[in-house]
């Protein structure tokens, strides 16, 4: 079986966190800590990412049966940030009966801008994924910085998200170019709008990856979804804003 790195803190209710985008569980660190004083908490490496395997190739399906392999059989709470939110939305579409309910943080469930739907322009995410394969190393710090740009304190807020990722070793090239791909390529609004489960999201008003307009689009989508806007927070609100997310996470569980 594929090797997927995953810790485990606390007790109660629990809660399945996925990762973004060359991430890794690390960035949870801080965050974890006052979490995991009220729920049991597993914290996931993707594949490729941090100290999982790396898997080939490197797409939903193959990602959401390895991540629901490795978590215990009863449903759970799973809670993706970025990509992350992504692969939750595609195990509660292929694994429902290991779904208790989603957390969508910082997602879009259409990555890129569509007709009447707001995202990132997909030539942006090309002239990334050139800039990757010309200096990876340059072309993450850029995509680091694009997280907490424009937000108080951002320096701190870098420095962070810089260290995080120094813990491990970088995905390769080629991971690193099929996640974007997914980003690029995948549009689970169908799945979002038959979703009977609960699902919340969790999104910052000035983030620059995942325009705050797309919270009103999933709630056309799915009117039952808790949307909640945090002022002032950009695509990590979990590192600036962490009791508001915390506040937030806690009134949904309950």
């Amino acid at each position: 079986m594929l090797k997927i790195y995953r810790e485990t803190f606390g007790k109660g209710k629990p809660i399945v966190m996925v990762h973004g985008w060359a991430m890794h569980s690390g960035i949870w660190r801080s965050f974890i800590g006052q979490l995991a004083q009220h729920y049991k908490v597993t914290c996931i490496d993707l594949p490729g990412h941090g100290r999982s395997e790396k898997i080939e190739p490197f797409t939903l399906e193959q990602i959401s049966t390895a991540l629901v392999n490795v978590v215990s059989d009863e449903p759970i709470c799973w809670l993706g940030w970025s990509l992350g939110a992504t692969v939750v939305l595609d195990i509660a579409n292929w694994f429902p009966d290991r779904c208790r309910s989603l957390i969508l943080l910082t997602g879009n469930p259409c990555f890129t801008q569509k007709q009447q739907w707001p995202g990132m322009d997909d030539k942006l995410l090309d002239i990334f994924a050139d800039n990757l394969n010309k200096n990876c190393r340059t072309a993450l710090l850029r995509f680091l910085t694009l997280q907490v740009n424009n937000l108080p304190g951002y320096k701190v807020l870098l420095k962070e998200l810089e260290a995080a990722i120094n813990e491990c070793d970088i995905p390769d090239s080629q991971t690193l170019q099929d996640g974007l791909k997914i980003l690029k390529q995948s549009d689970l609004r169908p799945v979002l709008s038959k979703i009977a489960i609960p699902v919340a999201s969790i999104f910052g008003n000035k983030d620059i990856l995942v325009p705050v307009a797309v919270g009103q689009k999933m709630q056309q989508l799915l009117p039952a979804m808790e949307l909640n806007i945090i002022d002032k927070a950009g695509h990590v609100p979990f590192l600036s804003h962490q009791q508001e997310v915390l506040s937030i996470i806690s009134r949904f569980m309950e």
